[in-house]
């Protein structure tokens, strides 16, 4: 079991950018339409700005205000698909006999996000990159509690998606938008978050309904509508969401 308080949460999706917006979304959610706008992130350089993916910019757009004007913490980044988009265009660079762009290769692999947050925040704390299944935001707040336990007053944990090329999408069926969300964890009991392995999670993952977002949208909408508990059930596990405070 895990206990913990979230400090701070901040989420991102085009057309759904503030407190107001995801309450909005919490109440009658739904898949937003149309061209997908990356955050033009006006608090960063240009020369900064140009070498962030829109995956990364949804990441510095949601992360930047939870970590700003607090001390240096301990970053935790997860993801189930990754750069995508990037990694898309290596492999036709590739199938089209073109050399490869060191600086899109070296971008595209799982904790550049992570590596790039350090590099123009300036921080030297440990970073974390997860590469996760469906239940990746539960793994990535049980890395956090872990960092809070090591002595870390605060973790910061960011969970972020794209929507994958054209090409993906028959195997890519969980990502129904590009979106990212940055949370503030400290030590405390205001949330409990437990885990149930085996037949029991396949049993309670047969008998309910499919997830209609992902999880870590689905704890957006729990944490702006303030629902007491919830679970979350995959084919190998069971969580219980508890809110205490």
């Amino acid at each position: 079991m895990l206990t913990f308080s979230i400090a701070q949460w901040q989420g991102w999706t085009s057309g759904i950018e503030d407190a107001s917006s995801w309450k909005h979304w919490a109440e009658h959610p739904y898949c937003p339409v149309g061209e997908v706008c990356p955050p033009r992130l006006e608090f960063l350089p240009p020369m900064q700005r140009r070498r962030l993916s829109p995956m990364a910019r949804a990441v510095f757009e949601c992360a930047w205000p939870v970590a700003e004007g607090q001390p240096p913490m301990p970053l935790v980044f997860a993801s189930r698909h990754g750069e995508t988009t990037r990694n898309f265009g290596l492999l036709q660079s590739l199938a089209a006999a073109e050399p490869l762009s060191p600086t899109a290769f070296g971008l595209s692999v799982h904790n550049a996000i992570a590596g790039q947050w350090s590099i123009i925040r300036r921080e030297t704390t440990e970073s974390v990159a997860l590469s996760v299944e469906d239940d990746g935001l539960e793994h990535a707040f049980l890395e956090a509690g872990l960092l809070l336990a090591g002595g870390h007053p605060e973790v910061l944990v960011v969970l972020a998606e794209e929507r994958p090329p054209a090409p993906y999408l028959p195997w890519i069926d969980d990502v129904p938008f590009s979106y990212a969300a940055a949370f503030r964890l400290r030590a405390g009991a205001d949330w409990r978050l437990e885990t149930a392995p085996g037949a029991d999670a396949s049993r309670q993952a047969a008998a309910g309904a499919p997830q209609a977002w992902p999880n870590t949208l689905n704890l957006l909408r729990h944490l702006a509508l303030q629902t007491p508990t919830w679970r979350h059930a995959n084919r190998a596990r069971q969580w219980l969401w508890t809110r205490s405070a």
